[in-house]
């Protein structure tokens, strides 16, 4: 596993140009995006307030959850244009409801403490009905405590409880942790431990392993910690939190307790600060094949750093099961000290496309490559 920090690698970037003849403030925003060559960047969705984790059905109803504005949104794109034409809230006065997934027809949607689910959902878009309880056993800590869900190869539901703090020791083996359990809400367990705040994963596509961002503990200065990138290939792991961070950053309080040594090292260490939040891997085929099964993340950008830092989508290039590169695919979103943007999750779509969900502007994008255009290595 890889133990040393990846040298981020910023790769050759050109501005989009994009021409309306009336532009909004989303469209006037979105010219300060960069990307490799070959690729563009456009609005999907616009007054998705609040925008955070997005799940798709069979369908193609976008289900998009929020943290601060209580909302669960449908977003449909009826006539294929690949621009949105409605949005619809089918949820709200929910606590934190930022965890969305769906399977056989229901909605799954994540509060602070629980997990609801909305049965046949998509044939009552404009009259939800009631959520079935699935489990309610979770934490109420609002600190850490909004939570990215999903369901994974084996049907079960993976549901992360972060630390109720910056970094503390605690004897509730639910707390940093990702938690599973099976779809009715029973079976409950710990699958990871160690994980201070992760708010986005992934499984791999072809060994169907667990992989995860985590954000690192603050206020040890602008450069350390760095967030990280984590694998899970079995149950009962522990990665190292309060006692490390990183790969070898003993943790000033906690860390002469437990050697770095007793944890399971980050496949690369990210950004410090940069909000490591949604994470999938590139599974479509309108990209370059170079992009193939590797790993977006969106960074939701840091809060606290003297320099801000994030706000941009990266990318992880992997060689099996090792990190290899990390390295800036969209940029724009800080301009300075400023930032009128903060990507918070990615979404692969079924043409290939990639969406961006944005919970500062209330929009969602759409990032799609050209083929006409042509295309060089970063």
């Amino acid at each position: 596993m890889l133990r040393s920090r990846i040298q981020i690698f910023v790769a050759p970037l050109v501005a989009l140009a994009v021409t309306c003849s009336a532009a909004s403030s989303e469209e006037a925003h979105i010219e300060t995006i960069k990307l490799p060559p070959g690729f563009k960047i456009q609005i999907y969705a616009k007054d998705v307030r609040n925008a955070r984790s997005m799940t798709l059905s069979p369908n193609g109803t976008l289900f998009v959850g929020t943290r601060t504005a209580g909302n669960v949104y449908a977003v449909l794109d009826s006539d294929k244009d690949n621009t949105a034409d409605q949005v619809i809230t089918v949820a709200s006065d929910l606590n934190m409801p930022n965890g969305v997934a769906f399977r056989d027809g229901a909605l799954y949607v994540a509060e602070v403490n629980r997990v609801l689910r909305y049965d046949d959902i998509e044939s009552r878009l404009s009259n939800p009905p009631a959520p079935v309880v699935v489990n309610d056993s979770f934490p109420t800590d609002e600190h850490h405590g909004w939570k990215f869900i999903g369901f994974g190869p084996d049907g079960m539901v993976y549901v992360p409880v972060g630390a109720p703090c910056n970094v503390c020791e605690l004897s509730d083996e639910r707390y940093a942790s990702v938690m599973r359990m099976k779809f009715d809400g029973t079976g409950l367990e710990v699958f990871a431990s160690g994980v201070r705040n992760t708010v986005g994963f992934d499984w791999h596509p072809e060994t169907k392993e667990l992989w995860f961002t985590d954000n690192g503990r603050d206020w040890l200065g602008d450069d350390v910690p760095p967030d990280e990138l984590n694998r899970a290939p079995e149950k009962g792991l522990h990665f190292g939190y309060p006692y490390c961070h990183g790969a070898s950053i003993s943790d000033p309080e906690f860390g002469q307790k437990l050697g770095c040594d007793k944890f399971v090292p980050p496949l690369a260490e990210l950004g410090s600060h940069v909000a490591s939040l949604g994470m999938r891997f590139y599974t479509g085929s309108m990209f370059p094949q170079e992009y193939r099964n590797q790993i977006f993340i969106a960074e939701h950008g840091s809060w606290n750093r003297s320099i801000p830092i994030g706000y941009r989508i990266t990318l992880v290039r992997l060689d099996g099961n090792r990190a290899v590169k990390y390295e800036v695919f969209a940029e724009g979103w800080l301009q300075g000290r400023s930032a009128w943007g903060r990507p918070v999750d990615v979404l692969v779509m079924p043409d290939g496309a990639l969406l961006v969900s944005d919970d500062k502007a209330g929009v969602i994008y759409r990032i799609s490559y050209e083929n006409s255009v042509s295309h060089r290595r970063i």
